[in-house]
């Protein structure tokens, strides 16, 4: 894991950074939308959807690029952690880039979901051992107090079975056989973890499951001002 002594180095150029980045949100353009939710749900097609009407700066999941995600779906138990890892620090470097920008910026998924749900997940489905999750946790909080939250976070939920039919339908072969017991354990940690955060951040909840956001116009047209409005832009 040679990115972590790059990663412990960019922590704590950040953590100096936090308070001055602080006032310059509050005097610049910058803000942060964040696109939340399972897999297959349709974050991804939200994203770009948004990017084409409004123009705004986008980060997409760096899924494909992870090194390790295929033998992770063949072996979860043995990449676990790495892959974990890997999401992380292309999230945490995405989260520094989007605080810095002069932009109303786009994430696809987000640094908190990787760990809160995903990593938690694998360890309570005994996936990841106990120190390699204490390890990861450490690392994340340590991540996220130089972090400021999304001023926006957009939640996609689905039903198990609907995540299921989307995620064949798009074919992707590492994906062919995931387990539905596991997506529906996602589905949970995601319920969990939007209850936690709707108290004191700002949420916007969209269920798909009666949707489908390629034909359904008018209630895509309905999400994409709902969006803008909270932002007040």
């Amino acid at each position: 894991m040679h990115f972590i002594t790059d990663l412990a180095n960019l922590i704590i150029e950040i953590g100096i950074k936090s308070q001055t980045q602080t006032l310059y949100h509050a005097l610049s353009k910058n803000r942060f939308i964040a696109i939340a939710g399972n897999m297959g749900v349709g974050k991804t097609t939200l994203t770009q959807m948004l990017d084409q009407r409004f123009g705004w700066k986008t980060y997409y999941e760096p899924q494909a690029l992870n090194p390790y995600i295929e033998d992770f779906y063949q072996d979860m138990k043995r990449w676990a952690y790495h892959s974990q890892i890997y999401f992380l620090t292309q999230r945490f470097k995405d989260h520094v880039s989007i605080q810095q920008a002069d932009a109303i910026c786009l994430q696809d998924r987000t640094i908190y979901e990787d760990a809160e749900i995903f990593a938690t997940n694998l360890y309570l489905r005994e996936l990841m051992p106990e120190r390699d999750y204490q390890s990861y946790w450490n690392l994340y909080k340590a991540m996220v107090q130089s972090l400021r939250r999304p001023d926006l976070v957009v939640y996609l939920k689905a039903s198990t079975w609907t995540l299921i039919s989307r995620i064949r339908k798009r074919g992707r072969d590492y994906e062919k056989d995931i387990d539905r017991e596991y997506l529906a354990q996602l589905n949970i940690g995601y319920e969990k973890w939007i209850k936690k955060i709707s108290d004191s951040w700002n949420v916007l909840v969209v269920d798909t499951d009666d949707f489908n956001i390629y034909e359904d116009v008018s209630w895509l047209e309905g999400i994409l001002e709902e969006i803008r409005g909270r932002m007040d832009i």
